[in-house]
């Protein structure tokens, strides 16, 4: 008698082309994250550890707005049915481009106009 084992279905990580995408024509993100919806402003992608990160202003927590505005950071590989959105944003005066854990691990991050 052999036992079978049976696997999970694994998803792909998500891609790092959609943030990239995001980034260049400075459209929103869906996702699900830590079990809940969110829609994201996507402002840098980088890496830290050999692990991808997005830092990104929220939009909207399970179709909410965020109490106060601020830039997250979210692991890539956290964000789950990550897809682009049709809303536009504009960049944030909160971003701050230059900072140190930036040096050396930046993949791409928003320009200003």
């Amino acid at each position: 008698m052999s036992a079978t084992i049976e696997r999970q279905p694994t998803t792909p990580p998500p891609s790092p082309a959609v943030i990239f995408e995001a980034i260049v024509k400075q459209l929103a993100v869906a996702a699900t994250y830590n079990r809940g919806d969110v829609t994201l402003a996507p402002h840098a992608i980088y890496t830290r550890h050999d692990e991808i990160y997005v830092d990104a202003l929220t939009l909207d927590r399970d179709g909410k707005p965020p109490r106060e505005e601020k830039i997250g950071t979210f692991k890539l590989a956290g964000l789950g049915a990550l897809r682009i959105t049709p809303r536009r944003f504009q960049p944030s005066a909160l971003y701050q481009p230059g900072e140190k854990r930036y040096e050396h691990t930046m993949l791409m991050e928003i320009e200003r106009g």
